[in-house]
């Protein structure tokens, strides 16, 4: 990117300041204590995912997380810190785990090549492929074993949420907290729920929930 674009971005920005305070000229001000989002949205990083503009909501009014193929593994101190403050600090009622049809992350993890560093992390995808793979391979279509890998991994991402301690202690603690799984179809701009949501821990097997939680 040239010092030439990067003055169009700064431009830009003043334009865009300048047109929310002509039409509001305490925004600003009003937005630097509007914090208080019902939602946590865990997406991909793709640029044509735009993640409050999708769900018509304005900044304040969704938590974001956005990762290659809207991953959450475990390991992940980044996302698990999000989660945590998401529901510790700003108390959020719902997780929405939204990935997307046409998502280069997926079908990189559908080839058998090496994408250099980032083979590590799709390997977690690939361990989603692999579970189902017999299920994928059975569509005909290139595009659709792709989109419903998507799909799987969603529910997986779903699950993974779930999973934490962060969300199983406030369950616990009697906060009422659901974890959902959308798609969102580039070619229409529609959202598709899974109908894979999760509010409780009595929701996924046992193995995964911590001690004395409602629905043991």
């Amino acid at each position: 990117m040239t010092d030439k674009d990067l003055e169009d971005l700064f431009e830009n920005n003043r334009v865009w300041a300048d047109s929310k305070t002509r039409m509001d000229r305490d925004y600003f001000t009003r937005l630097c204590e509007m914090q208080n989002p019902d939602y946590l949205w865990i997406g991909c990083s793709d640029s044509r995912v735009p993640a409050n503009e999708i769900v018509g909501l304005q900044p304040g009014e969704l938590f974001v997380h956005r990762n290659v193929a809207n991953v959450v593994p475990h390991s992940d101190l980044n996302c698990l810190s999000v989660i945590q403050f998401a529901v510790e600090a700003l108390n959020v009622r719902h997780i929405i785990v939204t990935g997307h049809y046409g998502c280069g992350g997926i079908r990189a993890a559908m080839e058998n090549r090496d994408h250099g560093q980032i083979e590590n992390w799709l390997a977690h995808i690939k361990d989603i492929y692999s579970l189902h793979y017999d299920e994928i391979m059975a569509i005909d279509d290139p595009e659709a074993r792709a989109d419903r890998l998507c799909e799987l991994n969603v529910a997986t991402q779903v699950r993974n949420v779930a999973k934490t301690s962060i969300v199983q202690n406030a369950w616990k603690q009697g906060k009422k907290l659901k974890i959902h799984g959308w798609v969102y179809s580039l070619t229409d701009g529609i959202l598709h729920d899974l109908n894979v949501s999760i509010e409780s821990a009595g929701q996924f097997h046992p193995v995964y929930r911590i001690s004395d939680m409602d629905g043991d």
